[in-house]
């Protein structure tokens, strides 16, 4: 039997709120007509709250060809 050391924090729970602050920044520019400054201010909130995450680990994420999104 395998002797697992239980987390004291829930991981799926604070990235919620990464994406969480990400639509919330995004949700600001609708009805703007910037989509540009929408996409920006997302990404500026995301890559802000992760990292306050505390974790080890690789985060891999795209849009792929889509908007061509160099910042994601």
């Amino acid at each position: 039997m395998t002797n697992r050391i239980r987390p004291d924090r829930n991981l799926a729970m604070e990235l919620a709120r990464v994406t969480e602050a990400a639509a919330l920044a995004a949700g600001r520019w609708i009805g703007r007509g910037d989509k540009i400054a929408a996409d920006q201010a997302a990404v500026d909130a995301m890559r802000h709250m992760i990292d306050s995450v505390s974790m080890d680990g690789v985060v891999v994420i795209g849009e792929g060809e889509k908007d061509e999104a160099p910042m994601l």
